[in-house]
């Protein structure tokens, strides 16, 4: 008998926000417009499943074949280097997104969308 999971796309773009947010320099993740649209969306469909909906704003995800892409834009902190930030988010998105899904993490893109003072 096999058993077979799925992890959704929400349910990882979640878990990639938990671990991008809670990196020393990131301020906030910033979703844009398509990001709004998409968050209002999966919010709606979510309460209507009676879910709490999982935050995951600037976050999208792609799972293709159990390989996972995630994109991720951000605001860094004025007192850190942007570039350093942002290779933080990815090793650790892919580490933690790996580590609670299980799944293997091809690719995280990170875009700093503004550096903001603290």
């Amino acid at each position: 008998m096999r058993v077979d999971y799925v992890i959704a796309d929400p349910v990882i773009a979640s878990v990639a926000a938990r671990a991008a947010i809670g990196t020393p320099g990131v301020v906030r993740l910033e979703p844009g417009l398509r990001g709004l649209v998409t968050a209002w969306t999966r919010a709606a469909r979510q309460r209507w499943k009676g879910l709490d909906p999982a935050p995951a704003d600037g976050v999208r995800v792609r799972t293709i074949d159990g390989r996972v892409t995630v994109e991720i834009d951000l605001v860094t902190a004025a007192a850190d280097q942007a570039a350093a930030v942002g290779r933080a988010v990815q090793r650790a998105v892919r580490r933690f997104v790996t580590e609670q899904t299980g799944l293997v993490v091809d690719e995280v893109s990170v875009s700093i969308m503004d550096i903001e003072a603290r």
